[in-house]
This record gives C-alpha cells, structure tokens and sequence, in this order.
C-alpha cells in the first residue's frame, strides 16, 4: 500500500503553515518600513561573497542587516560580519532550505524599527527553497559564470519564484568560456521578461549598477502600494 497521499497531506499542510508565518512577516517588515530581500543559489555560486559586498556598500548610507541559512558551522556569518552589519547565523542542521519560522524566530531579538533593509542568505540549493516564503519583497536567484549556462534549465522552479537573475563571477567569464547569449538565452525562456544583472564581488563590476536597480525596484514598490 502507498503512503504518497500522506506525504502530499503534510507536505502541503507544512507549506501552508509556512504561508501564514511568512504574511506575518511581511506585515512586521511593512510596518516596520523595512525592505526584505533573499538570495537563492546553489553551492559555490559567490552569494555570501556578493552579500558582503552589497552589505559593505550600502552600510554607509542605510541601516541594514543580514540573516545567513546553513546547514552547519557559522563560517557564512562570520565573513559577513566584516562589512560591519549586524549578522545572524541560522543552522538548519539537516534541512536544505530556510523556512519563515526559523527567520521569525531569529528576529527575536532584532529591532526592525532600526532598519532599512533586511538580507537573508538561504542555504545554498535551487530546489527546496523556491517552494517557502520567508515574507521577503524581493527574491534574487544567482548563478555563476563557472556553473555553466544551462541552470535555468535544469532548476525551472527556482527561476519561476525569483525577480531578478545575478550573473556573479563575471571576471571568471573568459576564462570559463561563458556564453552569455546561451546564459540569457536560457534565463529568458524559462521566465520571459525577468531582469538579469551581471556582478562581480570580487572586481566591483556591476555593484553600482546593481543597487541603483535596487533603489529603482524600491522605489516602483513603494510608488504602487501607496
């Protein structure tokens, strides 16, 4: 006898109990005045480099902070520590993915009065995380010019549930041999229409460009919810 319509049961009661805690959230971010983005990737794809460099540029003229999901260790917070922002580590231990419970409870103890803008870092996959909200406004998904060109394809979901595409690693691009036509190509097919930035942490290329699309996307929010 199967147990698959039990497992489709709770998978989709979890969901669902994630759903109401991720609203909550979103409310609190709302009145707060707080703007939350998360970070989707897969192992290795630059996004704690990237983070640490977008916390370090905006620290100067906004109030921000950044919540880190890993499966172990504190290695993530720690680095990102440096820009200077307040951090928080949160250990999932054998799930692959943040859930909405885990980000309100590791903002216990956090005043979100005292801050502009929210990262979080989820643990790096491109499966399960397409399927939880955590109450964010905007969602990146980030890959690498070393992982190839044909992500997209392979993760649909991940591209489905996210706003924009960061192409990280773009100093690597040569040496790899990126095809950026297939790379856009692939992105476009899967979800027509989305925004691709292209960055590198590690040069500055395409920082700027990106928190100036940032400030945009804030700014166009905050326009039609008014």
């Amino acid at each position: 006898m199967t147990r698959e319509p039990r497992l489709v049961e709770v998978r989709k009661n979890v969901l669902k109990q994630n759903d109401v805690v991720a609203r909550g959230l979103r409310g609190r971010f709302r009145a707060a005045g707080v703007f939350a983005v998360s970070l989707v990737s897969s192992p290795g794809s630059g996004k704690t480099a990237f983070l640490e460099k977008t916390l370090t540029l905006l620290r100067p003229n906004y109030r921000v902070a950044a919540l880190v999901g890993d499966l172990a260790t504190e290695n993530d917070a720690v680095r990102l520590a440096r820009s200077q922002a307040p951090v928080k580590q949160i250990t999932t231990g054998t799930l692959c993915h943040l859930e909405a419970a885990m980000v309100d409870k590791a903002l216990e103890d956090w005043d979100l009065n005292q801050l502009d803008y929210l990262f979080i870092e989820n643990v790096g996959n491109l499966v399960c995380p397409s399927s939880y909200d955590l109450g964010e406004d905007l969602r990146l998904v980030l890959i690498s010019v070393t992982e190839g060109e044909d992500k997209p394809l392979k993760y649909p979901t991940i591209f489905h549930s996210a706003d924009v595409v960061i192409v990280t690693k773009t100093d690597l691009a040569s040496a790899v041999e990126f095809d950026w036509e297939a790379a856009f190509g692939n992105i476009q097919a899967v979800r027509p229409g989305i925004p691709v930035l292209r960055v590198s942490a590690k040069t500055g290329e395409g920082m700027q460009e990106y928190l100036e699309w940032l400030g945009t996307y804030l700014t166009e929010v905050g326009s039609a919810a008014v």
